[in-house]
């Protein structure tokens, strides 16, 4: 199996095993998003006004009127036309952006918390923009400047009616005399046309700066990115994907002994074999119900979720074979009938009931004959993995340690058998135990073959419980 496939599968194992605490930690997610959609970046809308700007234009020279917009120049008179409370220019330049268009078109964008506001204020940095170009085109940023051609205007318009009024007050006969001032007034006239025409294609105010606003911005009628909703979706995401993250960390770094070799160094004995415990889904013990139980239930983190998915196993008569071979190893490692302690970490439901089951077939041992030593009586005990004590050697001498593999690590089963120790008790063996999917039971009438032979070779034994 390649590693990606391994990575699918186990994130496939988390999303499985642990919805609900994922399912919760979208939804704190979820509200930090909202919170910080309020405190951090409330709601804000952006408006746009576009204006044209007539004739050829190079791409540096709109570049230079972007610039123009944003700055204080423009954003100074903008704010001071807006009459805004406790807003200046210098705090428009944040809610204020340009940008060059296609077809000669700069459009000014103003954010602000309502629609309202937005629409005025990209409106007026707008008008602004066109006032200040109009005044620095005429080579002066004066008001008064802008306007300076128009007297001259003026004069040429009243000359020229001057010069109609000459003309026709001169003598209206046929003289040489009447005939030459007329000619000069018309030459005079044609001049002053001309001079105004040149001046007109020379002066850079008639051919650049009559910018044209093309019309009020629009009102928005959505926030501006990001939305409330992106924020909640957002927060919603990120806790997901770091509880997911946080889980697959939290399996690499796991060092906890998951084969039967890594145990049986660990508790330095050997293993007698492994066992299998129907798979009863969130059975939990009946005096596990405090409030911290309770919500390790409710999260769905009472069970380990990067445990391997358990396998379906034979019938009760299978599993049953299976704690019938680790007593008879058991009984063939000792040399005479004992008592011994089943040692089972207080908190492992699984190695709790597979130690249950392993007494219940010490106690039914068949074997008829009397020549056989029979199976070593056991008694179940649970032990703290954080301070283990085990019973001091009274009937019993000797221990038998049942646990589930991947559930503890190996300084644990170090302090395990330690305790065992201390209690002058020797882990004759190891028993590991595993989950099995159930399969229904094989009907009585056909007994498998193997449990039979394993009956049939076994002599006769006597046995015991306490």
């Amino acid at each position: 199996m390649s590693d990606d496939t391994i990575r699918l599968v186990t994130i496939g194992r988390i999303l499985r095993r642990r919805w609900r605490l994922l399912t919760v930690l979208a939804v704190v997610g979820a509200l930090v998003g909202f919170g910080t959609s309020v405190v951090v970046f409330p709601p804000r809308y952006t408006a746009s006004a576009p204006i044209l700007l007539p004739g050829q234009w190079e791409e540096r020279e709109l570049l230079t009127q972007v610039d123009i917009a944003t700055s204080s120049a423009v954003l100074d008179r903008a704010a001071a036309a807006l009459h805004w409370s406790g807003v200046s220019g210098t705090e428009l330049r944040d809610h204020v952006s340009a940008k060059a268009a296609d077809g000669n078109i700069i459009k000014i964008s103003g954010t602000a918390d309502t629609p309202e506001r937005a629409q005025q204020l990209s409106d007026q940095v707008a008008q602004e923009l066109v006032r200040f170009a109009a005044r620095i085109a005429g080579g002066s940023t004066d008001p008064e400047a802008a306007t300076g051609s128009e007297p001259l205007r003026q004069k040429v318009a009243e000359t020229n009616r001057r010069i109609t009024d000459l003309a026709n007050a001169a003598d209206p006969g046929k003289t040489v005399e009447s005939v030459q001032a007329r000619t000069e007034l018309e030459k005079l006239r044609t001049a002053l046309q001309e001079a105004m025409k040149k001046l007109d294609e020379a002066d850079p105010a008639t051919n650049k700066a009559s910018m044209v606003v093309m019309g009020p911005a629009a009102r928005p009628t959505g926030e501006a990115p990001p939305t409330r909703m992106q924020l909640i979706v957002a927060g919603a995401l990120l806790f997901f994907l770091l509880a997911v993250i946080g889980h697959l960390a939290a399996a690499r770094v796991n060092r906890r002994p998951r084969t039967e070799p890594e145990i049986a160094a660990a508790l330095g004995s050997a293993l007698l074999g492994t066992v299998d415990v129907p798979d009863e889904g969130r059975a939990h013990r009946p005096e596990d119900g405090g409030p911290r139980a309770r919500i390790r239930r409710l999260f769905g983190v009472d069970t380990r979720w990067d445990t391997p998915t358990p396998r379906r196993s034979g019938d009760e008569a299978d599993r049953r074979l299976r704690y019938r071979r680790v007593c008879a190893r058991l009984r063939d490692q000792l040399p005479a009938p004992r008592r011994l302690l089943v040692v089972v970490p207080d908190s492992d439901e699984i190695a709790r009931r597979a130690a249950g089951q392993l007494v219940a077939e010490a106690k039914s041992d068949p074997s008829p004959s009397s020549s056989s030593r029979g199976y070593p009586m056991l008694r179940v005990v649970e032990v703290s993995v954080d301070r283990p004590i085990v019973p001091d050697r009274d009937t019993e001498s000797g221990a038998l340690v049942v646990l589930s593999a991947g559930s503890w690590t190996a300084e644990e089963l170090a302090g395990i058998a330690e305790a065992c120790a201390d209690a002058r008790h020797e882990v004759v063996g190891i028993v590991v135990a595993g989950t099995v999917r159930d399969r229904p039971t094989r009907p009585a009438d056909r007994p498998p073959d193997e449990a039979t032979l394993a009956l049939a070779v076994r002599g006769p034994a006597t046995g015991g419980s306490v």
